[in-house]
Order: C-alpha cells, then structure tokens, then sequence
C-alpha cells in the first residue's frame, strides 16, 4: 500500500471529511452527546484543511524558491560563458569594422542577462519579505497580550523603519556600471601587459644592435644645394617594422637604455663623417642625444672619450642640443662641454622654444649652427614684442660666426618665406625625407695596397733561320714580316672587285 502523501491532498477534503462524520454521528446518535461529537469532528476536519493549505503553501514556496535558485545559477553560468567569449572574441585577430557587431551583440546580451538576473533577486527578495511577513503576523496572534502602542509611537516607528523600494531600470544600470568597471580594468591590465610585452621587445632589438640610422639633408639657401645630413635614429623589429624616434625613445629611456643608444648613434654618426671627409666639400653629419644623456655627466664623459678616440674625425661632426638642455647643463656638463669642444666637435642648438639668445655666449660654448622651426620664425614676423626680429636673427648670429638653419620646412611658401628672411640653411621634408643610409658606408676602410709593378714582358726569343755554310746571315729587315691584319670590310671589297 503506497504511503499518504499529505501534500497530495486537497485542502478541502479533510473539511468534507469533519463535516461528513459529524453529520453521521449526529444522525446515528441523536443525543446532545452526539451532536457535540459531530460539531468535534466537523471542527477537527476545518483544523485539517487549514494545516493542509499551510503545508501545500509552504511546498509551493519552496519549490519557486528551488527554480529561482536554479535560474540565478543558470543566470550565472551563461554570464561566465558570455564573458569567455567577450574574451575570445577580443583576442580575435579581426579588424575594428569586423569586430565592432560582434562586440555589441555580446555587450547586448550580457545587458539582458544582468537584467533578468536582477528581476529574479527581487523575486526572491520579495518572497523572503512575504515569508518574514507571514512569521511576523504568526508571531503576533500567538503572542497572549500583543503590545498597544500609541498613534505617535506607531507614527515614529513607521518613519524609522526602512523602506526597501527596488528600481529594475536602477538596478540594471548599477550592473552595466559594474560591468564597464570590469572591461577597463581588463583593459588597462590587458594594455600593461601589451606594453611590458612590447618594452621587452625593444629591449631586445637594441641589445641586438638592430638600430638603423637615417639621413636627412640640410641644404643652402637658395641654391638648394646639399651641405650636411642629419642622422635620425631608427630601430628595427623585424622584416616589416621600423620604428620611429617617437615610438622607442620614450620607453628606451625609462628603461636607462638612453646612454647604450647614444653611443651606437655616435659611432654610426662617426663612420659617417668619416665617409663624408673623403668627399668634396665641407659637408658635415649631425646627432642627437637623449635626455638622459645630457643629464649624465657619466654617459656624458664616455661619449667624451669616444670622440677623442676618432679625433680626426671630428671636424666633419656636429652634436645638437636641446635650448632647454643648454640652459639647465651644470658646471661639470659645460666642462665636458668645453673638452668636445676642444677636440674639433661643433655644436648646434636646436628645438628652439623662443628666440632669446646671446650669440657671443653660445659660440663660447662651442655652438656654430643654430636651428629654428620655421614655424617659429613666421610667428615672430608679426610680434613686435620680439626679443630678436627674424629678418635681423641671421646677421646678428653671423658676427659670432654662428649659421641658422631653418628647421621643419615642409612646402615651397615656407622655402620662399625663409630665402626673404635671409636664412642661410634649410631642413625639411620639402627638400628630401630622411633616406637609409647605405652598407658599405659603415665598412672599414680597405688598407691601400701597394701597386706592383708590372713586370716587363720577356722578349721574344730571336727566330733563327736555317744558316747555310760560308753564306752570309740574312739582315733583320729582309726577314718575314708577320701577316698584316685587315678588316673585314676591305677583304669583301676585294673579293668583289
């Protein structure tokens, strides 16, 4: 026999149940003593039904709860999964077109899953309120004498109570909020790894010594004729990546590689002159250091002594220096300063802020070259609070033997511009870009060899003919003379006279 399963029962049937026994009772036993055990039983069957409802309600509430639960977990799992593939999807290699659908379909999806995880926490914390309501009003029909409180007591303790009021549309953008907080700190995590990743990459490319310098020509006004290069720095990761300055430099230098590459630059800058000295002209080559280079006096000494080393090449060198960097240099820097200067090597200023300069201070320091944006000079034409006219900057730098060349000229106006200001020289993508700089640039030099010399050919030995007894010998110029050679056109000539 199966087991009575009181929650399959109706409610009702147990009041059925009551009232059908106590009306056969007091049908069969018509005595006051029946009719009270009717009205027991018939009481008896109401009590019943009430405590069957009770627990078919509470079997019901328990089994919302239970598909509540397993819909959050479900909820929850299909987040996780979402975000997996938000991940997969970013680690994609598509382009930003190909991606951008893909990455609002699942930031869509993840939005109505918040949402309808959200709308399940307030079922569940509205059932909970029910249930703690249910026990609180239990609680009080059992209490024997429930406590009376007055108007302004129930008023205060109505005001004190909180009121827990839950917005959907409040909720869903606390999540999304939630959830962009989650995707930046991804992100900034993921660009710290990109740049760690690509730090390390640089770092390997200059301990390789895949670094790569550029020319670009400084030319004479107007003429246009090519008077020195300068040497930019490029630093190659493979096959198909180069690097600009822009680019490495600033990661170079928080790494403390500033000096290493400073002195590969020079020494590149040095085969350079070196090549550039077996050519005509007083053409000339000119670097640059980084900013933890001039603030070295260290770095600074050991770029000192590679520039005595190469002395003699020197003369066809020149370093440039920031104006901000010569105006901050302390007395052991303007000492390793004067010492260059003293082995040949010439100084430009560059990356001028303004035009206040001194030109007998500068050329004491060594500066010979003096290189202005042209931007700059165009922008003082017009200020007549200028500490120095552009038109008058050229002549006033050329009585301290100091040349000005004018720097970033990028179109044939600004060319003109700086020929009726009287600049001497002019750099700039309108006259060339920066172009590598050939291989056997930088080869040694081949000893030269001493030149043999050739050794004269051996005569020919005397043809001696046959001697006859008692006859004279024949003289040199009676003998055969070699067959004449004779062109192709005077033999057809003969054969067909």
């Amino acid at each position: 026999m199966a087991p009575l399963r009181p929650n399959a029962l109706h409610p009702l049937a147990s009041a059925v149940t009551g009232l059908s026994a106590g009306a056969v009772l007091t049908l069969l036993w018509p005595t006051p003593l029946g009719a009270a055990l009717g009205l027991l039983l018939a009481g008896a069957g109401w009590l019943g039904s009430m405590w069957l409802t009770d627990r078919r309600s509470q079997a019901q509430r328990e089994q919302v709860l239970a598909a509540v639960g397993e819909v959050k977990v479900r909820l929850a799992t299909n987040a996780i999964r979402i975000d997996a593939l938000s991940k997969r999807v970013e680690q994609m290699p598509m382009r930003d077109a190909d991606a951008a659908p893909a990455r609002a379909a699942i930031n869509e999806l993840t939005a109505e899953v918040g949402l309808l995880g959200d709308l399940i926490h307030q079922v569940a914390t509205t059932l909970a309120d029910h249930d703690a309501a249910l026990a609180a009003v239990q609680s009080r029909a059992a209490a024997p004498e429930p406590e009376v409180r007055s108007p302004a007591m129930a008023l205060a303790a109505a005001k004190a109570a909180p009121l827990v009021v839950v917005d959907p549309e409040a909720a869903r953008q606390e999540r999304l909020k939630a959830q962009a907080a989650e995707r930046a700190e991804a992100a900034r995590q993921a660009e710290e790894r990109a740049a760690s990743e690509r730090a390390a990459v640089i770092g390997a490319a200059l301990s390789d010594g895949r670094v790569e310098v550029h020319l670009q020509p400084i030319v004479q006004l107007p003429q246009r004729r090519t008077r020195g290069y300068e040497a930019l720095v490029r630093l190659r990761l493979d096959e198909h990546t180069l690097l600009l300055p822009h680019e490495f430099i600033p990661v170079i230098e928080e790494r403390g590689f500033g000096p290493t590459l400073d002195a590969l630059v020079l020494t590149r800058a040095l085969a350079i002159a070196r090549h550039l000295g077996s050519k005509p002209g007083e053409l000339f080559v000119s670097c640059n250091f980084s900013s933890a280079t001039w603030s070295s006096s260290k770095a600074l000494a050991t770029l000192s002594r590679i520039l005595e080393k190469y002395r003699e090449h020197t003369g066809h060198l020149i370093i440039e220096m920031p104006q901000r960097v010569f105006r901050g240099l302390d007395p052991a820097s303007l000492g390793l300063l004067g010492a260059m200067s003293a082995n040949g090597v010439r100084f430009a200023l560059d990356e001028l802020a303004d035009l206040r300069l001194d030109p007998v201070s500068l050329f004491d320091r060594g500066i010979r070259f003096v290189k202005a944006p042209a931007a700059l000079l165009m922008e003082q034409v017009d200020n007549q609070t200028a500490d120095i006219a552009p038109a008058d900057l050229t002549a006033l730098l050329a009585r301290a033997s100091i040349v000005l060349i004018a720097d970033q000229v990028g179109d044939d106006p600004t060319v003109a511009d700086m020929i009726d200001l009287g600049v001497a020289m002019g750099q700039g993508a309108v006259f060339s870009p920066p172009r590598p700089v050939k291989p056997d640039v930088f080869a040694e030099p081949a000893e030269p060899a001493a030149a043999e010399q050739p050794a004269p050919p051996a005569p020919a030995p005397e043809q001696r003919l046959a001697e006859v007894v008692d006859y004279p010998a024949q003289p040199a110029a009676a003998r055969e003379a070699p067959p004449e050679r004779q062109s192709f056109r005077s033999v057809l000539r003969r054969a067909t006279a």
